[in-house]
């Protein structure tokens, strides 16, 4: 096989989502941890585009975008195991919620950017793409893939988990056990599965760090 390499940051959830795909399909790669501050040359030859993280590299030949990646990986190595349903409609399904989470997961991020009336209308929408993948994103399935964990879980677990890292850092609180408990249920699904919670990366560092990441933000802004 081919040499596979990611350019990644510990603490982004678009890269750890790459991380977990690879786990959990059991693909050996080399990690490169990325100093976005100060850019490798092999990123910047990897991704003249956009010059961010995450890259993979496969056999010299670069993919970048976190969910794009995913799809590649996939396609790649659709054995062990699948991460997308095989039935076509269940499978237009996934990728409905997994645009779902690119598109509306954003408000997330603004949120952490952002002072202010600017503030309060990502938060209020983040609380209305909770409410919108509570109400009609599960179901009676214990993953968005049915029994087993795929990529739309991928997508919405990177999300849910730098929520409550960034709700800390913000003293905040959206993600309440009481107000999405369907939700609840399928995160604690999501992060007992053993590659997950092996490849979680630690919660109280990340809020350390995003911490003063914010006060730099909000002092310059």
């Amino acid at each position: 096989m081919a040499e596979v390499k990611l350019h990644g940051g510990w603490a982004s959830p678009f890269s750890n989502k790459v991380v977990w795909a690879l786990k959990l399909k059991g693909i050996p790669y080399e990690y490169i941890e990325e100093d976005l501050y100060n850019k490798s040359a092999s990123l910047l030859k990897y991704n003249p585009v956009h010059k961010m993280i995450p890259v993979l590299v496969h056999g010299e030949k670069p993919v970048c975008e976190s969910m794009v990646i995913l799809e590649y990986i996939e396609e790649m190595w659709p054995q062990n195991p699948s991460l997308m349903p095989s039935d076509p409609y269940d499978r237009a399904q996934a990728r409905f919620w997994i645009k779902f989470a690119e598109d509306k997961g954003v408000a997330v991020w603004k949120m952490f950017f952002s002072t202010g009336q600017v503030l309060e209308n990502a938060m209020k929408a983040a609380l209305e793409m909770l409410q919108t993948v509570e109400k009609h994103g599960l179901g009676e399935k214990k993953f968005f893939n049915g029994d087993n964990i795929g990529l739309a879980d991928l997508a919405f677990g990177a999300i849910a988990y730098w929520l409550q890292v960034l709700e800390d850092v913000m003293g905040v609180k959206l993600f309440e056990s009481h107000k999405f408990p369907s939700l609840h249920e399928w995160f604690e699904n999501f992060r007992k599965v053993p590659v997950i919670e092996e490849n979680l990366p630690n919660q109280h560092e990340m809020v350390i760090a995003f911490k003063r990441r914010r006060e730099t933000l909000v002092t310059s802004a």
